[in-house]
C-alpha cells in the first residue's frame, strides 16, 4: 500500500499495540525514529522486522475505515475480472474479485484503498459502485498476474449469453438445443481450465457447490479446502451437465446421487477422476477426486517413517504370516502407506492380492480387486474367495465389521500376511476395537504383529522457510511431549530455540505449506501387550505399557519434525491433538 501521511502512522501505532501486534515498547521506538530522523512508521517497522506487511495492512484498514481482504484466499469472480482490464488494472494496483449484479457493485482489492482518483476512474470505466478493500501491495501485483492469467471471464460472458442473460420465472429446458449447448466451447473449456488448475495446484479433490446466488469451486490442497474460483449461478447446470457427459452419467436423473469416472491428461501428466454427484436443495453438488496415474508411490523413507517406528515394521513386514493394521481417520494417508508397504514386498516370488474400494493406484505384479456390493463382491466375500487363490499376502481395504475381522485372523492363522485399515484414533485404540467386533482375545494377542497409527501434516514450504523464536511456553509443551528425545541444551547453544514457517510465496500459493508428511506411531504386539489384550485392557493402559517399551507416540513424532524444521507446530496440534 502507498505509504500513508507520516502523522496518520502515529495513529496507526496505536492499533498495533491495541490489537497486541506491537509492544509499546517497540511503538515508542518508531515514534523516536519518526521525530527525530522523519523515518516513515512503516518503513522502520518492517526493516525492524517488528510486524509483518500483512499487520501494517490491516491497522491502516482500521485507521481508514476500509474493509481488509488477504486476496490469496479471496475466490474471485470471472464476471467482476472482465470489468476491468488486467493493463488498468496493473496501472492502478487493484484488483476486482466481486461484481453483485442486482447492486451493480464491484469489490476491488487496492495497494492503496484511500486513492479516491482510482475509485473515481473505475466507477467511471465500469458503470458501477466501486467497493474498495486494503490489501498487501505485493500479493495485490501478484494476483493481477495470475487471475488475470487463470480467467474464465470470455467464457463465462459466451456461456451466460448462452443461456440467456434474464432468468426466467419458471426454466424452459429447450431439449433439442441442450445437447448441443453443453459441448459448445465456453463450457468445456470452464471445466478444462478447472480441472488444469487442480492438476497444477496438486489438488486431490474439487468441489463445484451451488449456492442461492451464485457457485463456488473449492479445491482440496494437502488436505485443507480452499475456495479458488466462483462462478455466475446460471451457468450451473450447464456445467454439471458437462462434466456429467465426460463421466457416462445420466443428465436427466437429477435426484439421486450418481458416480463416474474420466481421465483427463495434461502435458505432463495423467489423472483418473472420479466423479461423485449429489443433489442439494439449490442443485447438483459435484466433487471429482483425483488419482494421479503417473508418479511412482513414495517409499516409507519418503512418507515420514524413519527410526525405530521403520525398523519395527521393517521386522513385522519380513514375517511370512500375520497381520499389520495401520489406523487413522479418513484422509490420513492410510491407503498410500499400505501401497508403499506392498510395493516393497511384492516380488515375482509372491502372489500378492488385494480387495480395495477403491482402488487409488494401480502397483506391477499386485492382484488388485475393486469391490462391488452390487454384485455381491464386499471386503468379506473377497477375502474368502482369495484363501483359494494361493497368496502369500492379502491386502483388505478396510476391516468394517465382525466377519471381515475374522476372516483377516483366519488368513493370518493358516499361515498368509494380511494388511488392512481400521478407523481409529490411535494405534493402541485398534486392538479394543477388534474385540468389540467380537473378535477373540486369544487368537488377536497371536496373530496381529503390529499396528501403525498415522496422520499426515503439510510441510513447510522450502522456497519461503523462515526461522522464529517461539514463546517459552510452547517450548515448555515441546519438552514435556518429547521428555526424554528433547536434546537443546541451553548451556551449549549459542542461540535460542529457533522453530520454522513458511511466510508464504507464488510457490505454495501464500500458504506457507507445500507438500506433505506423515507422523507415525508403530506399536509392536510384544508379550507384554498381547497379555493386555487377553486382559481386554483399554487404551490408555495399551498404549502406556507401548511406550514405556519404547514406542515414539505420533505427537512425539510430530514435535521431533517440528523441532527438525519440517513442519510447524500449529499443524501437529491441528492433526495429532487428541
Amino acid at each position: 500500500m502507498a505509504p500513508a501521511p507520516n502523522q496518520n502512522e502515529l495513529g496507526i501505532l496505536d492499533i498495533l499495540v491495541k490489537s497486541n501486534k506491537l509492544s509499546a515498547v517497540d511503538a515508542e521506538a518508531a515514534r523516536s525514529a519518526f521525530v527525530s530522523t522523519n523515518t516513515p512508521v512503516s518503513d522502520w517497522l518492517i526493516k525492524q522486522n517488528k510486524v509483518t506487511e500483512e499487520d501494517l495492512v490491516v491497522a491502516r484498514a482500521q485507521f481508514y475505515n476500509v474493509p481488509f481482504v488477504n486476496i490469496s484466499d479471496q475466490p474471485v469472480s470471472p464476471v467482476a475480472l472482465s470489468l476491468v482490464e488486467q493493463s488498468v488494472a496493473k496501472r492502478l494496483q487493484v484488483l476486482p474479485f466481486e461484481y453483485k449484479a442486482d447492486k451493480r457493485e464491484l469489490s476491488v482489492a487496492m495497494a492503496n484503498p484511500i486513492d479516491l482518483s482510482a475509485i473515481e476512474f473505475l466507477e467511471q470505466k465500469t458503470g458501477a459502485r466501486i467497493k474498495p478493500y486494503a490489501a498487501v501491495a505485493a500479493e495485490v501485483s501478484g494476483a493481477i498476474d495470475t487471475r488475470y492469467t487463470q480467467s474464465l471471464s470470455t467464457e463465462v460472458t459466451a456461456a451466460l449469453k448462452e443461456a440467456g442473460q434474464e432468468e426466467e420465472a419458471v426454466k424452459t429446458v429447450d431439449i433439442r438445443r441442450m445437447g448441443e449447448f453443453i459441448k459448445e466451447a465456453p463450457i468445456a473449456k470452464i471445466v478444462t481450465t478447472i480441472l488444469e488448475y487442480a492438476v497444477k495446484s496438486r489438488a486431490s479433490d474439487v468441489h463445484i457447490e451451488p449456492l442461492e446466488e451464485r457457485v463456488r469451486v473449492r479445491y482440496r490442497i494437502d488436505g485443507i479446502l480452499h475456495e479458488k474460483l466462483v462462478l455466475p449461478r446460471r451457468i450451473h447446470d450447464s456445467l454439471v451437465s458437462r462434466i456429467k457427459i465426460l463421466s457416462d452419467l445420466k443428465i436427466d436423473e437429477k435426484r439421486i446421487p450418481q458416480d463416474g469416472r474420466f481421465n483427463f491428461r495434461t502435458e505432463t501428466e495423467e489423472v483418473d477422476l472420479r466423479i461423485s454427484t449429489l443433489p442439494t436443495v439449490h442443485g447438483e453438488k459435484v466433487v471429482m477426486r483425483l488419482l494421479k496415474k503417473t508418479g511412482a508411490v513414495p517409499t516409507m523413507q519418503e512418507l515420514g517413517l524413519r527410526g525405530r517406528a521403520l525398523k519395527n515394521l521393517d521386522e513385522s513386514i519380513l514375517r511370512p504370516h500375520g497381520i499389520i493394521l495401520v489406523t487413522g481417520p479418513t484422509g490420513s494417508g492410510k491407503t498410500t502407506t499400505l501401497y508403499s508397504i506392498l510395493t516393497k514386498i511384492s516380488t515375482t516370488k509372491v502372489n500378492v492380492v488385494t480387495v480395495e474400494d477403491p482402488v487409488e493406484y494401480q502397483i506391477t505384479g499386485v492382484n488388485q480387486v475393486q469391490i462391488n456390493p452390487q454384485a455381491g463382491l464386499t471386503f468379506a466375500s473377497g477375502l474368502r474367495s482369495f484363501l483359494r487363490q494361493d497368496p502369500n499376502i492379502i491386502m483388505v481395504g478396510e476391516v468394517r465389521d465382525q466377519e471381515t475381522a475374522d476372516l483377516a485372523v483366519q488368513a493370518a492363522l493358516t499361515g498368509h500376511l494380511v494388511f488392512s485399515t481400521l478407523h481409529t484414533n490411535n494405534a493402541a485404540g485398534a486392538l479394543p476395537r477388534l474385540l468389540d467386533m467380537q473378535a477373540e482375545p486369544y487368537l488377536l494377542a497371536s496373530t496381529i504383529t503390529a499396528i501403525i497409527g498415522q496422520r499426515v501434516a503439510r510441510k513447510i514450504c522450502p522456497h519461503c522457510k523462515t526461522t522464529y523464536t517461539p514463546a517459552p511456553e510452547i517450548i515448555d509443551d515441546i519438552k514435556k511431549v518429547l521428555g526424554k528425545l528433547w536434546t537443546f541444551d541451553p548451556a551449549t547453544a549459542k542461540t535460542p530455540v529457533q522453530l520454522f514457517k513458511g511466510k508464504g510465496c507464488t510457490e505454495c500459493g501464500n500458504t506457507g505449506y507445500l507438500g506433505r508428511v506423515g507422523i507415525f506411531e508403530v506399536l509392536p504386539i510384544s508379550e507384554k501387550i498381547g497379555r493386555l489384550v487377553l486382559e481386554h485392557a483399554p487404551t490408555s493402559e495399551i498404549e502406556a505399557a507401548a511406550v514405556s517399551e519404547g514406542m515414539i507416540t505420533m505427537k512425539q513424532d510430530g514435535y521431533l519434525k517440528v523441532v527438525e524444521g519440517v513442519t510447524t507446530i500449529e499443524e501437529i496440534l491441528r492433526v495429532a491433538q487428541e
